[in-house]
This record gives C-alpha cells, structure tokens and sequence, in this order.
C-alpha cells in the first residue's frame, strides 16, 4: 500500500471517531523507524484538547487500526494537540489555522504576522490590527502559529 494510500485509509477510518468526540484532524505524521513504526495523530478542539480527550480516542482508534489492518507491522500511537507554535505544512493545517494568530517567513527574510483570514491556492490573506495583509504561497518559505498567551512574551516589554 503506496503512504497516500495509507493514510487516506487511516482518515477513513478515525475520523468518525474524532467527531463523535467533538475533535477535528489536524495531521497525520507516520514514521516508519525501526524496530517500532510511531503514527503521530494530532486533533483540536474549540476551546483546546486535553489530556483526556488524547487519551479517550487513541484507546477508541487504537483497536478500530488494529481490527482494520491498514498498518501492516508493529507501531505505537500518539494522540496528541498541535501544539501553540505548531508549524503549518498541508492544505488541512492552514484550513484548520483560519481564526487563528499566524507567523509567515518570506524568501528574502521578511517576516509577516497577523490573523488568518483566508487560505486561497494562490495566496494566504492575513489581518495584521485590521490591515488587510495577501502573502502569495510562492514566497512563504515557512509559516506557524503565533501562540497568542496571556502573558507578556520576552522581548515584547
């Protein structure tokens, strides 16, 4: 089975889990290192994911994986948030950042900050304090959430 294969096989198969949980799917990640392949699940939630909600389905998709074979040797699974400063890569992950405080790194150095307002083939639209902000895909050389804190960050006093 090619990976895409796999892992379309794999969504398939938790994500009735996760929404009967209130959870959406933000990425996969399958590591198929020795001796023990690692498939990394990571979901969200309005509000945020707790240490429950991790450990509540990964018992539940754990046994569906195991019973419906899409991963054909030992593994061990990860449930897990995404994280605050989560790096955003696939088209699901900046889908599932739209709302959500953003930092984009440009080619050439400049970097960009602000709110994803929209996720377009061609570009990303960012609101930067109500300044409408359209960063072309082409020029993004990395992009990840911006942890918004309730605290005052280092270097922001």
């Amino acid at each position: 089975m090619l990976d895409d294969e796999r892992d379309a096989r794999i969504e398939e198969i938790i994500l009735p889990v996760l929404r009967d949980h209130g959870l959406d799917l933000v990425d996969l990640d399958w590591r198929p290192q020795r001796p023990r392949a690692v498939l990394r699940v990571f979901v969200d939630k309005h509000g945020g994911v707790g240490i429950a909600d991790c450990e509540r389905v990964s018992r539940e998709i754990g046994d569906l994986l195991d019973v419906s074979g899409p991963i054909g040797q030992a593994y061990d699974l990860e449930v897990s948030s995404p994280g605050l400063d989560r790096q955003l890569r696939k088209e699901r992950e900046y889908r599932w950042a739209i709302g959500k405080r953003v930092r984009c790194w440009l080619a050439g150095g400049e970097e960009l900050q602000g709110r994803l307002t929209e996720v377009a083939d061609e570009r990303l639209t960012l609101d930067n304090d109500g300044q409408r902000i359209e960063v072309p895909r082409a020029t993004i050389t990395k992009a990840r959430l911006d942890a918004e804190v309730p605290w005052a960050r280092r270097g922001s006093m």
